[in-house]
């Protein structure tokens, strides 16, 4: 009777190593070896997101021969506020594209800090229109 004990206590004390060991799990530790690589988001800059626009097209180009990138880029800021933040802070609207003709053409200071936008009285409206729509369009 006491082998039979010693026995009984020996199978309990093996059984209860094997389920804590896992023995008693009854789920499958089987993993996928299926695995999606991560899907990496490709940064586009504004330029060429735009590049085939034509009021990019057209915009950027009387931008660059007045000269507004002397203070002014796409996306980084320099002197004046980068186009990109400006086409964040207003909505490509009528009203809007006339204010910030007026403010292109008279100069203006306050909106982006204290550095002043100066006055560019020698631009054509049209033209200036046509650039705010440039600059309101690259929105990131």
């Amino acid at each position: 009777m006491k082998l039979t004990k010693t026995f009984s206590i020996g199978v309990i004390a093996l059984s209860s190593l094997a389920y804590a060991c896992g023995g008693g799990n009854t789920e499958s530790t089987e993993t996928s070896t299926t695995t999606q690589a991560p899907t990496q988001e490709v940064k586009v800059s504004l330029e060429d997101k735009y590049k085939d626009d034509p009021i990019f097209v057209t915009g950027s180009a009387k931008a660059k021969e007045a000269g507004c990138t002397a203070c002014h880029m796409v996306e980084r800021k320099v002197v004046g506020p980068a186009y990109a933040d400006v086409a964040e802070k207003y909505e490509n609207t009528p009203e809007n594209i006339a204010m910030l003709t007026d403010h292109v053409i008279n100069g203006n200071v306050g909106n982006w800090g204290e550095i002043q936008m100066p006055s560019h009285p020698q631009l054509e409206r049209a033209d200036v229109e046509d650039m705010i729509k440039y600059v309101l369009l690259l929105k990131r």
